[in-house]
């Protein structure tokens, strides 16, 4: 559950950021996040949350 609020935030952060500095418009951003609901109510969704959740673990096994 921490890494989708996470990810949550970092996603409305990188809009945010590419409203107020790229020129995305904001109903391009009100697509994007119809999007994102629709594509959390498909048969996508697992197979989604199962990569996401891979790279952000293999991500969190990188040593430095």
């Amino acid at each position: 559950m921490a890494l989708s609020i996470s990810a949550v935030v970092l996603l409305a952060v990188i809009v945010y950021l590419l409203i107020k500095k790229s020129g995305l418009k904001g109903g391009h951003a009100l697509v994007c996040t119809l999007l994102g609901f629709y594509l959390a109510s498909s048969t996508a969704a697992p197979t989604i949350t199962d990569v996401t959740t891979n790279v952000a673990n293999l991500i969190g096994d990188i040593q430095f």
